[in-house]
This record gives C-alpha cells, structure tokens and sequence, in this order.
C-alpha cells in the first residue's frame, strides 16, 4: 500500500516565496523588493515533485493554516513576538494559488501543524508520513520525515507524549510561551525521568510557585492536535486537559 504523504504546506510554500524574492537598487539609495510568483511556484512544484518521487506515490495532502488560531483564544500574546515579521512578497497569492492546484486541508483557527496531527491519527487514516521540518511534529504518534536535517523518524505514543511533556516544560521562544521557569533540555529530561507523567510535570511548575492551571495552560499551547482532540461535529479543537 503506497504512503499518504501528509505535507507541511506553511513551511514549503513560505521558503518558496522567499527564494524566489528579489531586491533591487535602482540608484540613488531607491531600492525594491519583489518575488517572481512562477518562480516561486516552481519551487514548490520541484519541492513537491520530489517528495513523489521520493518515497514513490501520488497520494497527498498540503496542510495549510487558517488565518484565525485558537491558540491565541488561550493565551493572546501567543506568537505575539512574530507580530514584526513579515512574510515573503507575494506569499499569500502563492498560497491561493496551491489552494486552487493542490489536495490541501485545512480547519477553522487550526495551523498546519495540527492539521497533519489529526489527519495522522484519524482512526480510518491509511498509511501516512507527515513531512515537516518543524520538531514540534515529534508530539505526535506518526512516521515523520524532516527533509532539512534528512532524518526519518516512527514515533510511537510513548515518545510523543514523552516530547509532549518536554515541550511543556521548556517551552518555545520561537512560538511565544515560556513553560516552566529555568527549565532546559537536559532539566526536562531530569524532571521527567524513566517513567514519564503529567504529575512531575505539575510538580516542577510548583517548585517554581507556580499552579497546575500554568502547567495546564502552556500544555494547551505546545499540543499539537491529534484526532482525540478535535470535534470533527463542531468543528472545533477540543482543549487539552490531564487524565484524571
């Protein structure tokens, strides 16, 4: 049975659009920038044609974000220290344009990332692979390719809620939520141990005088939905909250 190869479509899409920018001096200190969108949609058509080609199969889906996220719903500064980074010329009319020649998916205040997770664990969901660079995919139970480190991974739920928790933990500068105060790699793994539960990580929250409503709190921004945790009905994700 051939692979469904589940696509970060944010990720390709936006290295697309910003290879294919260019600026421009005109003289006299005037510059421009712009992007030439065939090119850009050529990258990404090479990029796709060689994951085809590569893992040899014509099934797929793009995942792509909404404008809206829920994220920001739990916390509103999520993300907020990306507020001044603009994306590439051009990106949102190279996205329209994969919209209208791709497979994509995509769910009402979702990001891409949780779009493959669900679609990964969907009980009726043939054999797939998420392809995304992002390490945060490593919080789902999946096979999982990272094209830029060249690297093949099958994580079993053990592991993922493993990273789960680590992620809880550390936090993730590069998304905006702090996790538990002077907690690192090495720390989380400490924390944690050989038998990894929620309760050491509610423990070292406390430690830093903090409640398991923190903990609880930045768990719900480092979860990356799987399909337990989307209402298909309502069409809305269902918020993360420990086993009682």
């Amino acid at each position: 049975m051939s692979l469904t190869l589940l696509i970060d479509g944010d990720i390709y899409l936006y290295r697309a659009a910003a290879a294919a920018e260019e600026e421009i001096d005109w003289g006299d200190d005037i510059w421009s920038l712009s992007t030439d969108l065939k090119e850009a949609k050529d990258i990404f058509k090479y990029t796709m044609d060689d994951f085809f080609t590569r893992f040899d199969t014509d099934k797929y889906t793009v995942c792509l974000s909404d404008k809206r996220n829920f994220r920001k719903d739990v916390d509103p500064t999520y993300k907020g220290n990306r507020k001044k980074t603009r994306k590439p010329v051009g990106y949102r009319a190279l996205v329209d344009w994969a919209i209208e020649s791709y497979t994509t998916f995509s769910k009402p205040g979702l990001e891409a990332d949780d779009c493959m997770g669900i679609l990964a664990t969907k009980p009726d969901m043939p054999s797939s692979l998420i392809i995304s660079d992002d390490k945060d995919m490593q919080t789902i139970p999946c096979n999982l390719y990272r094209p830029g480190a060249e690297e093949h991974h099958v994580i079993t739920k053990g592991a993922a809620d493993l990273f789960f928790m680590k992620q809880v933990l550390m936090g993730d500068p590069a998304d905006g939520y702090p996790g538990c105060p002077g907690i690192g790699l090495k720390r989380a793994a400490d924390v944690l141990g050989s038998r990894p539960d929620w309760s050491l990580v509610v423990q070292a929250y406390q430690k830093q005088k903090l409640t398991e409503d923190d903990a609880i709190k930045q768990a719900r921004l480092a979860r990356i939905l799987r399909w337990s945790d989307w209402d298909d009905e309502k069409q809305q994700p269902i918020l993360w909250s420990p086993k009682r």
